[in-house]
């Protein structure tokens, strides 16, 4: 009932549920000492003498046991809610380090929807497992055993009744915990799945609409709703048939032992005033295993919860050093790669790739040019060989002094939805407007932000007011003024105009003569100025060399250049 895994979650959160525990302990006592008070009480009275002063002593008592017992349940509250935010605070950053970490958008088999429900509503339950669960847990272990040594004393057959049937409660658990454990393994899965396909929903809505395959989208988005409504009623059978299950053991229990102390009262065993001790007692025997019962059902949300949570905090960590970089001259050396330990991706490769100028990867989709990519940002590591900066191996130097290197323009750089100063100012925090716009007026844009609102322009979630081609340009002036030292252009003009195309062709030469550039391109008309070029086939480097030399080995190269050309120039001429 308890996972081990999830308490080293709570780090030194752990003493809140000790302290917790103790209170709800305290309050326990209190309780009974307020049932002895009325007994009594109810003693004095079947003697009573007319004086009402022999009351005084069981009213004090009972006023503070009241007292106490008010002063438990804040001090239990207000301890679970702190507790309930720390574990929450925790948790946050601890994921969210853990994402950054990482260094990716996504972890396997979790997608970008996933990691928000997760960090969002998987911490909210888990709060709950460890807030109202734990403690109930602990403090149910505790309270039957210690009313036993209360009523012991008064009647040993009523007690151990009583504590025998209160085993009951917890096996009735059992007995549906492994089916309550699939039930809610599933929810959870049903829960991801259908964010999944809201958020692809929401994000694709022009193409359904263009395709017109809004209606039929909105049929599978019932049908994942209705799987999700549908586990949502099993949740909710299995909470139902349990808390059915443990009010049956709980008042059954408590109603036997009842039947007992009242039967030892007509057998002159037991006075009145004790049995009824015992008659109110007894219910506080299966209170704490009921309403433990109670939160079993928030504990299997919060673990099934808990599990992936875990799943993403137990990833390794990508592997880096402490050593500072000093020399910015990469090179992969013999380097393999498999994503799955089987099919190799890629094999053998030797490349390297000079403090200056510019080297291009060029060859067909899949040859494994954005594996080398990954390689070099460290995303990934090799299965085999060397990945080096300044003959230094990537994993030995530190994340941060790589990174103060090394800027990466894709085609789908992200351009966060703040302002074009403060997008800016992520890639140097102190930039004025003067370099602002230089930058900008490198790749032709200075006269457009202008024109819209100057550096205080918004751009919208997933730059949806820039055109592709502004996107791309905005992307490289914000690595411009970075003024890194190596510049990786992955399929940077993709899908862009012409204009936007011919503006950043001109940028990555002109940054060629004082910087590393590798640049990555379907397009091979736009590497024909490289100092060198890797062709790539199958994840081996087959031909190296300028653009002159590859064509003059009229091998793979040559072939798919000429191929593009003649493309090229056959469709200009359809346009014509």
């Amino acid at each position: 009932m308890i996972d081990k895994n999830l308490l080293r979650l709570l780090g030194g959160s752990k003493k809140y549920i000790g302290f917790c525990v103790g209170w709800m302990v305290l309050g326990l006592f209190a309780n009974v000492g307020i049932t002895a008070s009325l007994c009594w009480g109810i003693a004095l009275a079947l003697r009573f003498d007319g004086s009402t002063a022999v009351f005084a002593a069981p009213a004090v008592c009972a006023c503070a046991g009241l007292a106490v017992r008010y002063l438990c349940t804040r001090l239990v509250g207000d301890l679970k809610d702190t507790l309930g935010r720390s574990v929450k605070k925790d948790l946050r950053e601890r994921v969210y380090n853990k994402i950054v970490r990482l260094g990716v958008r996504s972890t396997d088999d979790m997608s970008m929807a996933g990691l928000t429900q997760i960090a969002l509503e998987g911490v909210e339950q888990l709060d709950l497992y460890y807030s109202t669960y734990l403690p109930q847990f602990f403090y149910a272990m505790l309270a039957p055993l210690l009313l036993f040594g209360i009523t012991v004393g008064i009647s040993w057959q009523v007690a151990l009744v009583l504590l025998c049937c209160v085993p009951l409660i917890p096996l009735s658990i059992m007995a549906v915990s492994q089916w309550a454990k699939k039930i809610f393994t599933k929810y959870w899965g049903q829960y991801t799945s259908m964010g999944d396909s809201f958020l692809d929903s929401v994000q694709g809505m022009k193409e359904l609409k263009i395709f017109g395959a809004d209606a039929a989208q909105h049929r599978k988005m019932n049908e994942t709703s209705e799987a999700f409504r549908k586990i949502t009623m099993k949740v909710l059978v299995m909470q139902l048939a349990s808390t059915t299950i443990m009010d049956l053991v709980a008042y059954g229990g408590a109603g036997l032992g009842i039947a007992m102390a009242l039967r030892a009262v007509t057998k002159g065993a037991l006075s009145p005033v004790a049995a009824l001790f015992l008659i109110l007692v007894a219910v506080d025997f299966f209170l704490p295993l009921r309403a433990f019962g109670a939160a079993f059902h928030i504990a299997m949300n919060g673990v099934s919860a808990g599990q992936k949570i875990l799943a993403l905090l137990e990833q390794p960590d990508p592997v880096w050093g402490q050593q500072t970089v000093t020399d910015t001259e990469l090179a992969l050396h013999d380097v393999s790669f498999s994503y799955d330990g089987k099919r190799k991706v890629l094999k053998n490769v030797t490349m390297t790739f000079p403090r200056c100028g510019m080297t291009a990867l060029v060859g067909e989709s899949g040859c494994g040019k954005s594996t080398v990519v990954n390689l070099l940002s460290g995303a990934l590591h090799p299965s085999s060989g060397a990945v080096t900066v300044g003959g230094k191996r990537l994993e030995s130097v530190s994340r941060a002094s790589y990174y103060a290197h090394l800027a990466v323009v894709s085609y789908n750089t992200y351009i966060f939805n703040e302002t074009v100063r403060a997008n800016f100012r992520l890639a140097k925090p102190d930039v004025t407007d003067a370099e602002i716009y230089a930058a900008l007026q490198k790749v032709n844009l200075a006269d457009f932000l202008r024109q819209n609102g100057g550096p205080d322009k918004l751009i919208t979630e997933d730059a949806a007011n820039l055109s592709g081609g502004q996107k791309q340009r905005l992307a490289l002036a914000v690595n411009l003024v970075a003024d890194k030292d190596i510049y990786i252009f992955d399929e940077a003009t993709s899908n862009i105009d012409i204009e936007s195309e011919t503006v950043i062709l001109q940028n990555i030469r002109e940054l060629s003569q004082t910087k590393s550039v590798i640049v990555i391109s379907h397009r091979l008309a736009n590497v024909v100025p490289a100092d060198r070029i890797y062709y790539i086939e199958s994840g081996s480097v087959v031909e190296s060399g300028t653009h002159t030399t590859l064509m003059a080995q009229n091998g793979g190269y040559a072939a798919l250049y000429t191929t593009q050309k003649d493309l090229e120039q056959g469709y200009a001429e359809v346009l014509k």
